[in-house]
């Protein structure tokens, strides 16, 4: 049986260090998780998202629209990815 693939949005910019820690997490995570898609979203591009999201980043948000916002540890990060 195929391995499903977990679709992870992680909301950020691209001047942001914390956001490239979430980043580096997530892409080891994807040695754990294999059918890991991350899917890096800038909110500058959008009004809206950078109203929502603009003091929080980053967040990672799932395909039924979860979310894990930071600070978050890699403990944090697979415990909320194995719940996908």
């Amino acid at each position: 049986m195929a391995e499903q693939a977990i679709r992870i949005t992680l909301f950020g910019t691209s001047a942001c260090h914390l956001c490239e820690l979430a980043a580096a997490m997530l892409h080891q995570a994807s040695a754990t998780f294999p059918g890991l898609a991350i899917i890096e979203t800038d909110i500058s591009e959008s009004d809206v998202l950078f109203e929502r999201y603009g003091l929080l980043i980053p967040v990672i948000q799932d395909s039924h629209g979860n979310e894990l916002g930071w600070p978050f540890t890699d403990e944090e990060l697979c415990s909320f990815l194995q719940q996908q």
